[in-house]
């Protein structure tokens, strides 16, 4: 005969027990994220829902692998904009030996050029609150 030992059951709780219970009802488009959401983050609905409503409601859950891919598209159209860039200060530069640059276009250049350089160091300080608050 196999005697069965207790193993005491589920684990004790640290902070109090949880007595409540609370139904949600979710349209099948909803179930369908929070199931896709559980599968990808590797936790429980249960634990995703507790999570996002308790913990940190300020925090937004993202799926990563899609900002991977936004991010990346974004760093590509910032090299494609400084090929650009490079491509018009050669030709201003040609022009210039030649005597052919007009001061109004130098001009012009110059204040477009510095409209990219604000935009840029907004766009790095966004990319750079957003790595902040993946890593938190």
């Amino acid at each position: 005969m196999v005697e069965f030992r207790n193993s005491g059951g589920r684990p004790k709780m640290k902070d109090g027990t949880r007595v409540k219970k609370i139904d949600v009802r979710f349209t099948q488009e909803e179930y369908d994220i929070i199931t896709g959401l559980e599968k990808e983050l590797g936790i429980s609905k249960t634990e995703l829902i507790r999570l996002r409503v308790l913990n940190d409601a300020v925090k937004i859950v993202i799926n990563a692998s899609q900002l991977i891919c936004v991010l990346d598209r974004i760093g590509a159209d910032i090299g494609r904009a400084g090929n650009n860039i490079n491509q018009l200060a050669k030709h201003a530069n040609t022009l210039k030996l030649k005597g052919a640059l007009s001061p109004q276009v130098a001009v012009q250049f110059n204040n477009l050029l510095e409209d990219y350089i604000a935009i840029q160091v907004s766009l790095e300080s966004a990319i750079r609150k957003i790595i902040q608050q993946m890593g938190k």
